[in-house]
């Protein structure tokens, strides 16, 4: 099976490179996690300035392959079949290798056991809100704005994430749509494809009103049905 380089990238490829990380200041957070956030191994802050490879290898013990290229395994948790390590940087599944990848202050570094079909799919998930709302990718953040018929609900959300009401979309901007009776209670998807593209979550009112009061309240998960 062929699969083009993004997909290499969010499998795990960590391309050699040893930087000492004293570029930034701050810190990131590392999550490694199995089966789309159902069982959490790492919860544990890095500093900035580190590539996600080595953010990874402070926190957990990894094994790799291709001359240390690709991370094969985490604390013993390995590949096999159809089941790889993925990795998503603010709710992104990135398009860098793993030693690419610079990590800012802020930024939501979360590793995944999963099994897969195609390596691209689950794209943005819901699980690191508000990111990548708050801190973007690679350091560029884009304009957020909420669209909600709920004008005091609309402008809590807007709150928590750093962004403004509104009533159209430019292209350019993230979106969080509050919706009556979505296909799912929180969903995430990218609105053009590519990590640092804007997204758009959709949210049923109901569960709006519970994220702006516990916004870690999807932690770990790709969607909420």
């Amino acid at each position: 099976m062929r699969i083009c380089a993004p997909a290499v990238a969010a499998l795990g490829v960590a391309l050699a490179g040893c930087g000492t990380g004293t570029g930034s200041s701050g810190q990131a957070t590392v999550w490694v996690t199995r089966d789309r956030g159902a069982h959490v191994m790492h919860v544990e802050k890095v500093p900035a300035g580190l590539t996600a490879l080595q953010g990874l290898d402070r926190v957990a013990d990894l094994k790799t392959r291709y001359g240390g290229r690709y991370v094969r395994a985490v604390d013993g948790v390995a590949e096999h079949g159809s089941s790889s390590w993925f990795y998503y940087v603010n709710g992104y599944l990135a398009d860098q290798g793993s030693a690419e990848y610079r990590l800012r202050d802020g930024d939501m570094e979360w590793w995944d056991f999963r099994a897969w079909r195609d390596p691209l799919q689950d794209a943005v998930v819901v699980g690191a809100f508000p990111e990548p709302l708050r801190h973007g990718y690679g350091g560029k953040r884009r304009a957020t704005v909420v669209l909600s018929t709920r004008a005091a609900l609309g402008k809590r959300i807007a709150k928590l994430v750093g962004g403004s009401m509104a009533t159209t979309a430019p292209a350019d901007a993230n979106v969080v749509a509050i919706v009556p009776h979505p296909a799912e209670l929180f969903s995430a998807s990218l609105r053009r494809p590519g990590a640092g593209s804007p997204v758009r979550f959709v949210l049923a009112p109901a569960f709006a009103s519970r994220l702006a009061v516990q916004p870690r309240l999807a932690r770990f998960r790709y969607s909420v049905p």
